[in-house]
């Protein structure tokens, strides 16, 4: 059987909420040949997260549509799966990143899966940090579950900066200087790396501009989690402009 005439090192399957504008304009800069990136949307009719049970009616709408989203990426017969969203990777923390990875798995016959909270694991890891600072669209349950998932891990967790935004749409609104404000903010003197979560969040440029200033690693989600899809199939192309990760490693 012949290999798809653009994806024919690796077809990506995608999953990203209806309400994402960001990850994929994000992955599609970080394009390499020869890899191809094929999106499923998660229905989300409600978007509304301005409060904690904002973000809860999310996670549960994500739930109830995932299987679907999943069922019809698999008819373009994907080599590996990529994680769009990251809120539900950290939920309920390690455990709960252990059991989505699993769901997802069962759903596609055993394919490998990117999600951006391991991305970001291992990035840490690479980095050798101890103490992070974290920035997130989300409110403070979101943050908590942020908390849980790197604390058990067993990182220093400092500030987690949460922007509580609105909507998942308005995730995308969020300006750079509120994110650069954001990252002075949290960038505390004993704090090794920082880290964004959020996909919706526009920032992998910039994370790789606050790394010269802040003179430490920003590790923007989006960036994290392509470097782990690449990397776990064999694909070591280096990139530029999207951080110290894609670049160096």
């Amino acid at each position: 059987m012949g290999a798809d005439r653009l994806g024919w090192r690796r077809k990506f399957g995608v999953i990203a909420p209806s309400t994402n504008t960001i990850v994929q304009p994000e992955f599609d800069m970080m394009r390499v040949p020869g890899v191809t990136s094929h999106y499923g949307r998660i229905f989300i009719p409600d978007g509304r997260i301005a409060t904690d049970e904002g973000m809860e009616n999310l996670l549960v709408q994500i739930r109830a549509n995932m299987d679907a989203c999943v069922e019809s990426l698999m008819t373009m017969q994907p080599d590996y799966m990529v994680m769009g969203m990251s809120a539900e990777t950290f939920w309920d923390g390690v455990e709960g990143n252990r059991q989505f990875v699993q769901q997802i798995q069962g759903l596609t016959g055993g394919l490998g899966v990117a999600t951006g909270a391991e991305g970001c694991e291992r990035a840490l890891n690479l980095f050798g940090a101890k103490k992070i600072a974290v920035l997130t669209p989300y409110t403070p349950i979101g943050d908590a579950n942020v908390r849980k998932f790197f604390t058990e891990l067993g990182f220093e967790v400092g500030q987690i900066k949460g922007l509580c935004v609105n909507s998942a749409v308005e995730i995308a609104h969020v300006t750079e200087k509120t994110l650069r404000e954001s990252l002075i903010e949290i960038n505390d003197s004993d704090v090794d790396a920082i880290v964004q979560c959020g996909t919706n969040l526009c920032m992998t440029e910039l994370a790789d501009e606050a790394e010269r200033w802040l003179d430490k690693p920003v590790i923007a989600i989006n960036a994290a989690t392509w470097w782990m899809a690449l990397r776990d199939n064999g694909i070591e192309d280096r990139l530029h402009g999207f951080g110290t990760l894609l670049r160096e490693h």
